[in-house]
């Protein structure tokens, strides 16, 4: 586990979107093994309880609400349940999304699933991030991080509306560390590359080998290898960084 941000992640209050599986779900576990209190949300209401109930048996606790990024109202109920059941909040991960489009050339998307991936890609994310911002503001070192991805670096083909959506979420990113600064809350963006979870089971072998070939550190990309730059950016040793992307993909993309 990556030590080196937790002694300041303890006792932080952190939420996370889509932390039932995969890499949302990978930093749950990182959250509460660095001492962090977590509340996680999500669709997957057999996958969410299942994953606080696995770690209640290790000794952690860490909270399942439901969760649905297309529904504002849902936000607004995950926020303030959240920050009611941690007495506060201190940080918030913006990880869940949808793909839909994949394998889909740009005049095959249909405009219900450009907006779908848009709703919960997009908007879910801004809405979340002002949904908690009256906490962060409160807790006087909030942070937020945004996952994005590096196909919105290169410009994966057949991947439209979710290269779209993460293009718009780094953006978002840069304005939004710009307007919470003045609240001493900072936003920034992980750009994770094509990474081993249960969400990138649909991409084909030959994009993992593409991914694979393409990058400076030539192995597949595990979840472990994004959860210590997300709990560098909530801990207080990245106090003064915001607004910022970083790729974590293995030197596939270079900034």
């Amino acid at each position: 586990m990556h030590n080196d941000a937790s002694a300041t992640l303890n006792g932080r209050r952190v939420l996370v979107t889509g932390g039932a599986r995969g890499l949302g779900a990978a930093f749950v576990r990182a959250l509460v093994q660095a001492g962090a209190q977590v509340v996680f949300g999500d669709l997957l209401h057999e996958e969410g309880r299942a994953l606080a109930a696995s770690l209640a048996g290790q000794g952690h606790a860490a909270i399942y609400l439901p969760l649905d990024l297309a529904d504002p109202e849902s936000i607004k109920q995950f926020a303030e349940q959240g920050a009611a059941r941690l007495g506060g909040i201190d940080a918030l991960i913006n990880n869940a999304a949808i793909t839909n489009s994949g394998g889909k050339f740009a005049d095959e998307l249909s405009v219900d699933t450009w907006d779908a991936v848009m709703n919960v890609n997009v908007r879910g994310t801004w809405l979340m991030s002002t949904a908690v911002l009256p906490h962060l503001r409160d807790s006087g070192r909030g942070s937020i991080v945004n996952i994005a991805s590096d196909t919105a670096m290169w410009g994966a083909p057949k991947l439209l509306a979710y290269v779209a959506s993460k293009g718009a979420v780094i953006s978002m990113t840069r304005s939004l560390a710009r307007e919470f600064g003045a609240h001493q809350v900072t936003v920034n963006a992980i750009a994770p590359g094509l990474t081993e979870v249960e969400a990138t089971a649909y991409v084909p072998a030959e994009r993992h080998e593409y991914y694979l070939q393409g990058r400076a550190l030539t192995r597949a990309q595990v979840p472990d290898d994004v959860t210590g730059p997300v709990l560098f950016l909530l801990s207080d040793a990245a106090r003064f960084v915001t607004g910022q992307l970083l790729p974590v993909n293995g030197g596939f993309v270079m900034n």
